[in-house]
């Protein structure tokens, strides 16, 4: 099984964009899907997470601006990026655990000032 993530690219600060991330085979009972991000020189940050009880859980620093959403039974995890901001700059992966952690290959997010 393999995630593929999308939707990154450049955009200006208060801009907005929509990742999707969807699997390529089916993942039995998934437990938690969400988002990850690694900006340049820093360590890779969780940012956004949903388990499959519907409840959703983000970074302080992005909290009212990111929105995850995902449809467990369809393998898919999407993330609305709202206001986007410079310090928002970073590589997005994609996650889902359900037996096993599945990583996305990432796709790149740039916030121009």
């Amino acid at each position: 099984v393999q995630l593929q993530a999308s939707g990154g690219g450049l955009v200006q600060a208060g801009g907005c964009l929509r990742l999707s991330c969807a699997a390529s085979g089916s993942i039995f009972s998934i437990n938690a899907m969400g988002w990850y991000r690694q900006a340049p020189g820093k360590q890779r940050e969780l940012v956004a997470a949903l388990t499959r009880a519907g409840s959703a859980n983000y970074k302080d620093s992005v909290k009212g601006r990111f929105t995850i959403s995902g449809d467990s039974a369809k393998n898919t995890v999407y993330l609305t990026i709202n206001s986007l901001k410079p310090e928002d700059t970073a590589v997005y992966y994609c996650f889902m655990t359900g037996g096993r952690f599945y990583w996305g290959q990432g796709t790149l997010v740039t916030v121009s000032s």
